[in-house]
């Protein structure tokens, strides 16, 4: 799955992509560069998708950890809430009794400069992060879903709309499998997709087909590019100081592929 993305890129520059994009009046262009955002800390992003109202494309912020429409009690939901950050590309079409399923025509774009995944090595007690984005793609956009639930405000007794979004997941290809290959959801990675597809899954005339055929769409191995890291799931800063996102060089870090670092382990 997906928890660890990152926004390294002023927030106008998304409108080179998208030149009639709408921004919301909740937007504030100093949104801010962002090396690591982690999924478990439900925070904003800014978020494309296509307004029922006007039919406009639009930037939102929404936040990450799909609450469903129905929730009354945010609270109630947190501990489930963990359980919206990612949604499987195999169950919303398909899956006609998942909550992905009845919000399968709310479908957003996630901004992106790239993606962290962790890769489990047999004898290390910890895991090596990678940088992970498709190549020649300074900025790329990850197909989700959206939900808008109305939630009271117990202090004032006032409905308020809160929009929150899905990053979809698919089956790994040949590399993610090498770098994702440990945990409960091992094997798993974001649907990345080129900007002609991007685009295509905000088309508003979008049929069946073209649904199926972005859902199952696995990047090749080779439009990847991915490298490891500085652990970035800690307060500790790496020792030159650079950005999280930039290469780090493991000492006796195994080749991909190769889960033992040492043969006699």
């Amino acid at each position: 799955m997906c928890y660890d993305i990152s926004f390294k890129v002023k927030l106008e520059t998304i409108s080179d992509y998208f030149p009639d994009l709408i921004m919301d009046d909740q937007i504030d262009l100093e949104f801010g560069i962002r090396d690591h955002i982690i999924g478990h800390a439900y925070g904003e992003h800014p978020i494309i998708y296509r307004s029922r109202e006007d039919h406009q494309l639009h930037l939102k912020l929404m936040e990450w950890g799909c609450i469903p429409f129905y929730v009354k009690d945010e609270k109630a939901f947190a501990k489930q809430r963990t359980t919206m950050l990612n949604a499987r590309s195999e169950r919303i079409l398909d899956d006609t009794k998942s909550y992905w399923h009845k919000i399968k025509d709310r479908r957003c774009l996630i901004p992106l400069t790239g993606t962290y995944e962790h890769r489990g090595i047999k004898g290390w007690k910890n895991k090596v992060p990678y940088f992970v984005k498709p190549k020649n793609q300074d900025m790329f956009f990850l197909p989700g879903l959206y939900s808008v639930a109305e939630l009271v405000n117990k202090e004032t007794g006032e409905l308020t709309k809160l929009w929150t979004f899905t990053l979809i997941t698919r089956d790994a290809n040949g590399a993610m499998k090498n770098i994702h290959n440990d945990g409960d959801n091992r094997w798993r990675m974001p649907l990345y997709l080129s900007l002609d597809k991007a685009k295509l899954w905000l088309n508003e005339d979008l049929n069946i087909e073209n649904y199926r055929m972005i859902l199952g769409y696995e990047m090749p191995s080779e439009e990847l590019e991915y490298y490891p890291v500085f652990t970035i799931r800690s307060p500790k800063q790496r020792p030159d100081q650079k950005p999280k996102y930039e290469y780090w060089e493991w000492e006796k870090l195994p080749p991909l592929g190769e889960m033992n670092p040492d043969p006699k382990v």
